[in-house]
């Protein structure tokens, strides 16, 4: 036998419909306060007031890059130097070893930096 199926409900009352509307609106109400909470704090993180009051101040701003820009170069020259100190302490050690190809070649390097720095 063919039953036929049952009809469902999809619209309520008029009373029960406006009650839905409402509870559905204040659902949307709360999730929109929770983002834009979740928003405002995520602002606070990235301390966007702070550089939109930069940029308000052209003069603190060429400041500010002015004095990152010394203390990179200053970091980079100072790194620089360590490292070539390594790399010329290391040629000396190479050259110790008495490597037949290596070995003059790092000789005559360690002999030509050593007369820029003044050691004969």
């Amino acid at each position: 036998m063919y039953k036929k199926p049952k009809t469902r409900k999809y619209f309520l009352d008029s009373g029960e419909n406006d009650h839905w509307e409402e509870d559905h609106q204040n659902k949307v109400l709360q999730a929109l306060e929770n983002k834009v909470r979740e928003l405002a704090l995520n602002m606070e993180k990235m301390k966007l007031a702070e550089y939109v009051d930069l940029l308000d101040k052209p003069y603190k701003l060429i400041y500010v890059n002015f004095i990152s820009g010394i203390a990179r170069g200053l970091g980079i020259a100072i790194g620089f130097a360590i490292l070539g100190a390594i790399i010329v302490l290391i040629m000396q050690r190479l050259v110790s070893l008495n490597l037949p190809v290596i070995g003059d070649f790092i000789a005559d390097l360690v002999k030509i930096v050593q007369l820029q720095l003044g050691k004969k």
